[in-house]
C-alpha cells in the first residue's frame, strides 16, 4: 500500500469525534453548525431533486451556479468574473486538491502557513511535493515577511494560504496580504487561496480577498464553500475561482477527482447564491452571539480565551489558564473523564507545533455551548 496513507494517522477531527461518541460527551471538536440554515434552500434542493434532473451534471458545474458564484463575488467583493473563472467541485477540500495537484509538480517546494487545515500537507505529498512549514506564533498569529522570504527557494511554487484562519480564527490584514502578494510576484508563485470562511465575519470585520490585490489576479487560485456560507456542510460543495487559464488546468484535475457534485444541491446553492443575500448579516450576529457565549462561560471557569475574528472556531491557552499538561494529554482526559472533545492545535503542524493551546468549536446551540463550558470547567478541575 501506498506508505503515504499507510502509515499516516487518522485525522484529528475524525479521533475527537469519534471520541465524543465513545464516551457520550459534548463535541466541540469538529468544526460543523447545528443551528442556522435557510429553509428556502433546503426546499429549493428538494424540488430540485424531484423536478430537476439526477443525471451527472457538467464536470466543472451547473451553468446556472457558476453564473451565481461569479455574480456572487461581483457583488460581495468587487471581483470582475464571468463563469470562465469557476470550476464547481465536491466540497472545498476536493478544490484544494484539485488546485495542489494543477499546480505542484513532483519535487516542487510549497510554503504552508502553520497551524494548518490538517488535508494541506498530504495532498501536496501526494502531489509529488515537498511541504515547508512556517510556523505563525501566538497569540498574534501574524505572517512575519522575513520568515517567509527566508522560506522560499529555488524550488518553491506555490504558497497555501488559508484567510481567514483555521484553527486560529485569525483575519490577516493589509500588510500582511501586501507581504504575501509581493513575495509572490517577486517569486513567481502560484497561491492556492483557502476563503472559505470569507463570510463568518465577526465584530464588524471586512474581507479582502487575495485576488483582488495588484499583480495577483493572475496567480491565484481562490477557493470557495457553499456549506459554510450556508451552514450546510454535509452537501459539500465548493468551487475553485480563478483566471481562466489557471481555472481550466484545475478543472481537468478535478474531472478526475469526482468529475461532478450533486445536481440538486448546485442547482439549491445557485438559488441561495443568487436570492439570498439577505441571509448574511443575521448568520454573523448569529455566530458571534455563540462565540461570545462561550467565551464568557470560559473566562468564568478560568480559562484563557484567544479573541477569534473570524471562522467557527476559539482557541484556549491552556499554559496561560493554569493548566501546565500537553494539549493531548488534556484533549484525552477531557473527553475521556470530563465529557468534552476538544482539538489539540499541535495536530495542525509537524515542525515543532504549540502544544499549549486547544480549539472550540463555538457554532452551537446554546445548550450545546453551556453544557460544553461546564465539561471545560470540569476539565480544568482535572489538573489543579
Amino acid at each position: 500500500m501506498n506508505p503515504l496513507y499507510e502509515q499516516m494517522a487518522t485525522s484529528v477531527f475524525e479521533r475527537m469525534s469519534a471520541a465524543a461518541a465513545r464516551h457520550g460527551a459534548v463535541n466541540l471538536g469538529q468544526g460543523f453548525p447545528d443551528f442556522g440554515w435557510p429553509e428556502q434552500i433546503l426546499d429549493s434542493a428538494a424540488r430540485a431533486l424531484r423536478e430537476g434532473s439526477n443525471q451527472y451534471a457538467p464536470s466543472r458545474g451547473l451553468p446556472e451556479l457558476r453564473e451565481a458564484v461569479a455574480g456572487h463575488y461581483q457583488r460581495h467583493q468587487g471581483l470582475a468574473l464571468d463563469p470562465a473563472h469557476v470550476c464547481v467541485t465536491s466540497g472545498a477540500t476536493e478544490a484544494l486538491a484539485a488546485c495542489i495537484m494543477a499546480t505542484v509538480q513532483p519535487g516542487d517546494e510549497v510554503i504552508v502557513f502553520t497551524p494548518a487545515y490538517d488535508c494541506y500537507a498530504p495532498t501536496i505529498r501526494r502531489a509529488g511535493g515537498i511541504v515547508r512549514e512556517i510556523a505563525l506564533q501566538p497569540p498574534a498569529w501574524r505572517i512575519d515577511k522575513a520568515a517567509l522570504e527566508a522560506a522560499i527557494g529555488a524550488r518553491t511554487r506555490a504558497i497555501v494560504f488559508n484567510n481567514p484562519h483555521n484553527p486560529t480564527g485569525r483575519l490577516f490584514d493589509a500588510d500582511e496580504l501586501e507581504a504575501l502578494a509581493s513575495s509572490a510576484i517577486k517569486h513567481g508563485l502560484t497561491v492556492i487561496s483557502d476563503e472559505v470562511w470569507e463570510h463568518i465575519l465577526l465584530d464588524g470585520q471586512t474581507f479582502t480577498p487575495l485576488a483582488s490585490l495588484p499583480g495577483m489576479t493572475e496567480r491565484t487560485l481562490k477557493v470557495g464553500s457553499a456549506g459554510k456560507i450556508f451552514s450546510l456542510t454535509g452537501w459539500k460543495i465548493g468551487w475553485i475561482v480563478a483566471a481562466p487559464e489557471l481555472a481550466g488546468v484545475a478543472a481537468r484535475a478535478h474531472q478526475f477527482l469526482t468529475f461532478a457534485s450533486a445536481p440538486n444541491l448546485q442547482s439549491a446553492v445557485a438559488n441561495g447564491l443568487t436570492e439570498g443575500d439577505e441571509w448574511i448579516p443575521p448568520m454573523r450576529d448569529r455566530f458571534a452571539r455563540a462565540r461570545d457565549r462561550m467565551t464568557a462561560g470560559l473566562k468564568a471557569a478560568g480559562f484563557t480565551v484567544l479573541h477569534p475574528a473570524s471562522t467557527y472556531f476559539l482557541c484556549v491557552d491552556l499554559a496561560a489558564s493554569g493548566i501546565s499538561v500537553d494539549d493531548e494529554t488534556f484533549a484525552a482526559r477531557a473527553v475521556e473523564e470530563a465529557g468534552v472533545a476538544v482539538v489539540p492545535i499541535s495536530a495542525f503542524a509537524e515542525d515543532d507545533p504549540a502544544r499549549h493551546l486547544v480549539r472550540l468549536c463555538f457554532s452551537k446551540r446554546d445548550e450545546i455551548i453551556d453544557a460544553g463550558v461546564a465539561a471545560m470547567a470540569k476539565a480544568k478541575e482535572l489538573f489543579a
